[in-house]
Parts: structure tokens; C-alpha cells; sequence
């Protein structure tokens, strides 16, 4: 989960339902933003490009924010930097059953870190985003399988 739901987090659904598939691990994934301003709208084209430079389309994707069925309808919400971590723990409903954590957290030597926003950033920094949502989409279909 990221803040908008048009950048990081549809990079890491698409690096990790790839992983998973590779793997041939059956897993749902789905992204969503803290906040709603962006809602219904398709990944920013950046975001597109440097999927599709990996043979990933997700130009069906659409933003979405975070509902309270999320919390009991996935076994893992994964944020992106510490203040969305943040605001998905103050948004979890009493009877949430989610792990919530830091995407990151799953990546060996990168536990606490932030995925970059590249909003304001260039290819370069979409780039770096793909390489980094790619090694937590292995990590965890590895977890997963073990």
C-alpha cells in the first residue's frame, strides 16, 4: 500500500502476482492507496512503461483506497514507507486479522526501509522502485512457499 495507489504500489502487485505465478505459488494480490484522490484511475504512465519494459501490463489497474474489509480479507498488507505503515495501523479496525508490515521488511538487509516515491522523480527512479518491489516480490513468494 502506498499513498495514491498509481506508482509503487501497482509496480509491487504486478513484480509480486509475477513472482507468485513463476513460482506457481496460487496468491491473491491487490494494491490500494491510504488516500482516495486518485481512485479509479490507471497507473501513472510511468509506472506502465516500466512494467511493460518487463513484460508486465497493467494498464487495467485501478486506483483504489484502502476499505476495512482489506484488514480480514488479506493475510498480509504490505506499506510501502513508515507513514503509510503508519496510517494502515491507525485505519485497522478492531477485528482486523491482517500482518501489517513494511514491504521491505521481507527483503534480507532491508528491514525498516521505504520504497522510494518516484512521483516527482524520473525512468531512473521507476527503475530503482521495479528493482526494489522485484527482490520483496521474491522474498515473499519464497516465505510463502516455505
Amino acid at each position: 500500500m502506498c499513498l495514491g495507489n498509481i506508482c509503487r504500489s501497482p509496480l509491487a502487485e504486478a513484480a509480486f502476482r509475477d513472482a507468485a505465478a513463476r513460482a506457481g505459488l496460487e496468491a491473491v494480490a491487490d494494491s490500494a492507496g491510504t488516500g482516495g484522490w486518485h481512485a479509479g484511475h490507471a497507473p501513472d504512465p510511468r509506472s506502465r512503461a516500466v512494467a511493460l519494459r518487463h513484460g508486465i501490463d497493467i494498464s487495467g489497474l485501478r486506483a483504489r483506497a484502502v476499505r476495512d474489509a482489506d484488514f480480514t480479507g488479506f493475510d498480509y498488507i504490505l506499506a510501502l514507507d513508515p507513514q503509510n505503515l503508519r496510517d494502515l495501523r491507525a485505519m485497522a479496525p478492531a477485528r482486523s486479522s491482517a500482518r501489517i508490515a513494511l514491504l521491505m521488511d521481507h527483503v534480507p538487509g532491508r528491514a525498516g526501509q521505504a520504497v522510494h516515491d518516484p512521483y516527482y522523480g524520473g525512468d531512473a527512479d521507476f527503475d530503482a522502485v521495479w528493482d526494489q518491489v522485484r527482490a520483496a516480490a521474491d522474498a515473499l513468494v519464497a516465505m510463502l512457499q516455505r
